[in-house]
């Protein structure tokens, strides 16, 4: 998971790069996406702290994801968003993290002094709405239920689709005798996170690869040769290569044997060759 964070206290900040983006993007803000209510949020201080970061995020074009306030080492406050298509790049983490902090400087919804992290999802990111859900169909999930679903809370398997106001995942820890689709109410959902596959960050990656070529599409951006690379225009065009049935040219006949030198003599001396 990609940051950039930012101490506060009184009179005084200070700005650290942590890491860079693992899913760039660059994609046109979604009015739907970018306003759809979240289904897992916070309770108590992080709450506050989500009151007042949810508007700033959606008058940017960003969403909230989770608020997570931690004691170790210090307060730290993180503050996962993104873009409507689930990426996000450093520079929008700067960008949330220069318009936030005076914010909640006003706000102060926290009474201590604590560090500001603004971070990505991440690939193994947490599924808070339901597009989250349908976007991630096909990948591996484990999913907590705050109201337990058939004596159980804690399920693992395949999103196998969105039904209504359920997911509906095909678990991949059933006996033999067990069903292995269950249908899980979304309302009830307390935790649901992706399991980091080689699928996944194979999609993840392309995803990130497409956005950066629309992007440089956009921005009329042609990458630069290499030093050694010539233009298709100054390349040389290579050499047909010769048909299989082709023969090889005959190769012409010595002229320097023997015969030809004793025939030489012959004639300095007047002889006539008998051939």
């Amino acid at each position: 998971m990609s940051a950039i964070e930012q101490a506060r206290r009184p009179n005084q900040a200070r700005h650290v790069i942590d890491a860079s983006m693992t899913e760039p993007t660059f994609a046109t803000a979604d009015t739907d996406l970018l306003t759809e209510p979240r289904l897992v949020v916070e309770p108590g201080v992080a709450a506050r702290v989500a009151a007042v970061a949810d508007p700033v995020l959606q008058g940017m074009g960003y969403r909230l994801v989770r608020i997570r306030i931690s004691g170790e080492g210090g307060c730290t406050v993180q503050v996962m968003a993104e873009r409507p298509d689930g990426t996000m790049q450093i520079e929008d983490c700067e960008a949330v993290s220069r318009a936030l902090s005076p914010v909640l400087d006003i706000a102060d919804p926290i009474d201590r002094a604590y560090r500001l992290e603004i971070s990505s999802p991440g690939i193994d990111r947490p599924l808070v709405r339901r597009s989250d859900f349908e976007r991630h169909i096909g990948h591996l999930v484990k999913i907590e239920m705050a109201v337990a679903h058939q004596n159980r809370k804690r399920f693992r398997g395949i999103i196998a689709g969105v039904e209504g106001d359920g997911v509906r995942i095909t678990r991949d820890d059933v006996a033999k005798d067990q069903e292995p689709d269950v249908v899980l109410p979304m309302a009830d959902i307390g935790d649901a996170k992706m399991v980091l596959t080689d699928e996944l960050i194979a999609e993840s990656m392309r995803r990130g690869k497409a956005a950066e070529r629309e992007k440089k599409r956009e921005l009329g951006i042609v990458p630069p040769l290499a030093p050694h690379a010539k233009p298709a225009a100054q390349a040389k065009p290579k050499p047909k290569p010769k048909a299989k049935d082709d023969k090889p040219a005959k190769k012409p006949l010595p002229t320097n044997t023997k015969k030809h030198r004793l025939a030489a003599d012959r004639a300095r001396r007047g002889e006539i060759d008998p051939d």
